[in-house]
């Protein structure tokens, strides 16, 4: 099974007795980094120490909101060598691939390795990752990513950009509109994708800030720091931001590496096989001929 190259990071705060992103990467095996506050971090390695890094962060970045914990984060990936750093938020209940419009629980550090693998072989990706389960509907046509959108909550970033997270609100989608306008491409996977919690179910992180009036406030900050490109409505019966044009004006196209042999490329199920983990109650016959002809078969949505 393939192993991820670059380091993986979960910011977390307030959900030492529940982080659903440590619990789902240690039943991976995958190795990964927990960032937390000082004074959390016994309680932190009492759950999970045993099986990751934990890392806490120093005093000037520490008690001031996310956004300097994720620069901080982005500056260790740099320091330790690494061209890129994932980012993964700490409410990820498990990573899913996509297949014969099926949403099927993967083991992620095959997830990782798929994006990575996809990323490396373009000059001009900054930011790539997995989209929400929630936002791929089941047996929907749609394509292996989309180009040049956002990308939320499980990010692969390139480390020698010049931008990095600012503000308060919606940092995710504003780094993304700062690399976007500066030329570079994000991707947004559809084959792989995350199945994270809605905000604001669980406590901790940063749930309080969207309490009271704290939605409307996050929608306009992004309007005034991107006037012309971002705008307030209602939507999901809150107050969101909304970009226009809904990302289309920005077409700037993947560019691939001249070092690779593109021809030589073949399609790779990186060891994956379909695995029955309950039992099948109806149609029988149908979901077992499934199981075998998915497994005598090989795609790949790379």
């Amino acid at each position: 099974m393939p192993k991820h190259r670059y380091p993986i990071y979960v910011l977390s705060k307030g959900r030492y007795e529940k982080c659903p992103t440590a619990k789902f990467l240690i039943k991976d095996g995958v190795d990964f980094t927990l960032v937390v506050e000082k004074h959390e971090r016994l309680e932190y390695a009492k759950n999970y120490g045993d099986h990751c890094r934990i890392v806490t962060l120093p005093p000037e970045s520490s008690g001031r909101g996310a956004i300097p914990v994720r620069n901080w984060i982005w500056d260790d990936a740099i320091a330790n060598g690494h061209e890129r750093h994932w980012q993964l938020d700490d409410n990820i209940n498990d990573m899913r691939r996509r297949y014969r419009g099926k949403k099927l629980i993967c083991n992620s550090d095959i997830g990782f390795s798929i994006v990575e693998d996809f990323t490396d072989r373009y000059e001009n990706i900054a930011i790539a990752g997995c989209n929400y389960y929630m936002f791929v509907p089941k047996g929907a046509k749609l394509p292996p990513f989309n180009l040049n959108v956002h990308v939320y909550s499980c990010m692969l970033i390139r480390n020698d950009i010049e931008q990095r997270w600012r503000g308060q609100y919606n940092a995710d989608t504003d780094l993304c509109l700062q690399v976007l306008a500066a030329g570079w491409c994000t991707v947004l996977f559809n084959a792989i994708m995350v199945d994270k919690i809605a905000t604001m179910i669980m406590k901790g992180g940063n749930t309080e800030r969207y309490n009271g009036d704290g939605r409307l406030k996050m929608a306009r900050s992004l309007e005034r720091q991107w006037p012309g490109v971002v705008e307030t409505k209602r939507r999901f019966g809150r107050p969101q931001h909304v970009i226009k044009d809904g990302w289309r004006r920005f077409d700037t196209p993947l560019k691939r590496r001249k070092d690779i042999d593109w021809d030589s490329l073949k399609p790779d199920e990186y060891g994956m096989k379909l695995k029955q983990v309950r039992e099948i109650k109806r149609n029988k016959e149908s979901l077992t001929r499934f199981l075998e002809e998915a497994n005598g078969e090989v795609k790949a949505h790379t």
